[in-house]
């Protein structure tokens, strides 16, 4: 294809445009923001001063598409550490075995990483940004078969390929109407959640040199936390809460939510931690998928792609790893040529949604109080998960299995492999106590 526009320039389209690249003579990031000089948050992406996670497939996909872009993070103060060795995942009444899992993740601010993302990727010599630059509609062949460029400030930008990258807030549904086509069908489950943010100056002695402590909201108390070390020397803490439980913006109410978690390890570091800056809070309705890849008509030439396309609780720290996994897939689709386009990627975008989806929604659903289809299994489901949570407080194997999932490198029925739901049962007849046996464990976990 000569020329390819991506609308909405923050991480699902840098990594689109990444994708593009290696198809398209030449690539437009079309963004009504402006990119800032320097790493800092943007007008654009209020969420950016939130908490972010890239999961170990995330990090797969940016090394695949930026070769030595790890090292160059952690070069310039991106915290690297393997996700279970080097984490505290309290479940379930206690805390997850740790281990040398080979899951290894990066933990850095949303700024930070999407800075060195634009680089890479502004600096491909066919790519090109257009900042401050508003969508109006798109453009169509006169049968609306086929989408020929998009409408920005009274002209039109021609192109063989548009995608739409623009989150959330998307104007597709109603672009693809105007166009006569049918609306995507949308899945939506009410999880009513409100979060706060803080930072904190970070000390060797927090955590006892752990670089993360991950408490989730649980059906009775509904309140959780997330805590991460950033670049700089800095923690960075989203205080969570579902169903009217938010946390305060003030300092002191901050610190009293933080009391109240199932577990005391958050509290305990920003108890007589530094404070840097102001608290910011959010809140966010519903996870949200909409079914391109059911839709029977679809014009040529158009693709949606990221959260666009599925939006998810952000607790579970999906939404950048998602985008890069379907960037993978785009990348694929098209090596396979234009033809017949949005059917095929719709399909594999599907099902790369299809296993964050089912994590988040089938642990929001836990919560009496969440809106949402439930099936007669999800009952069962979510009992099995609680036996496996709490195997996994002593036994490697099905720790591994729940963190594999988590990370989305392996599909959620993964855990009951008859190996896991052996270890699952084991764990919760009786306690692992012999040492010898458990490292041996850890070593086959590691290298399974």
């Amino acid at each position: 294809m000569e020329h390819g526009i991506v609308v909405g320039g923050s991480m699902a389209g840098l990594l689109c445009a990444r994708a593009l690249a290696d198809h398209c003579g030449r690539v437009t990031i079309v963004e009504r923001d402006s990119f800032p000089a320097t790493v800092e948050n943007r007008r654009g992406v209020p969420q950016g001063r939130h908490t972010h996670g890239l999961l170990a497939s995330g990090r797969d996909v940016l090394e695949r598409f930026f070769p030595g872009i790890a090292q160059e993070l952690i070069a310039a103060g991106a915290v690297e550490g393997d996700l279970t060795r080097d984490s505290r995942w309290f479940m379930q009444g206690a805390c997850l075995a740790k281990f040398t899992s080979g899951l290894n993740g990066l933990l850095m601010s949303r700024p930070f990483l999407e800075t060195a993302v634009r680089r890479r990727v502004l600096a491909l010599p066919n790519v090109q940004a257009r900042e401050n630059t508003t969508v109006e509609g798109l453009a169509a062949s006169a049968d609306n078969a086929r989408v020929t460029g998009i409408k920005i400030g009274g002209e039109t930008l021609t192109a063989d390929l548009v995608v739409d990258t623009t989150g959330r807030g998307s104007h597709s549904p109603q672009w693809l109407e105007g166009m006569g086509y049918g609306k995507p069908a949308e899945e939506r489950v009410e999880v009513a959640l409100a979060y706060t943010t803080r930072w904190f100056r970070r000390r060797p002695e927090h955590l006892d040199g752990d670089i993360a402590a991950v408490t989730p909201p649980t059906p009775e108390g509904k309140r959780g936390g997330v805590m991460l070390a950033q670049e700089g020397g800095r923690w960075t803490l989203t205080l969570i809460g579902h169903f009217g439980q938010a946390a305060p913006l003030d300092l002191e109410g901050f610190i009293e939510y933080a009391r109240t978690l199932p577990a005391p390890f958050i509290y305990e570091v920003i108890r007589n931690a530094e404070p840097i800056g102001d608290a910011m809070s959010a809140r966010f309705q519903a996870s949200v998928r909409r079914r391109y890849e059911k839709l029977q008509r679809f014009p040529e030439g158009y693709l949606v792609f990221g959260d666009a396309i599925s939006s998810f609780n952000p607790i579970y720290g999906q939404g950048m790893s998602v985008a890069a996994l379907e960037a993978v897939q785009l990348d694929e689709t098209l090596g396979q040529g234009s033809h017949d386009l949005a059917k095929r990627f719709f399909a594999r975008a599907s099902k790369v949604v299809d296993i964050p989806w089912s994590v988040a929604v089938g642990n929001d659903l836990r919560m009496k109080e969440t809106v949402g289809p439930r099936n007669a299994g999800a009952n069962i489901i979510n009992w099995y998960m609680s036996k496996l949570q709490k195997a996994a407080h002593h036994d490697p194997v099905p720790a591994l299995a729940f963190h594999r999932v988590g990370n989305l490198l392996a599909p959620p029925p993964s855990v009951m492999h008859p190996r896991v739901v052996w270890r699952v049962l084991l764990g919760n007849l009786r306690p692992r106590s012999n040492a010898a046996a458990e490292e041996r464990s850890v070593q086959a976990a590691a290298g399974h």
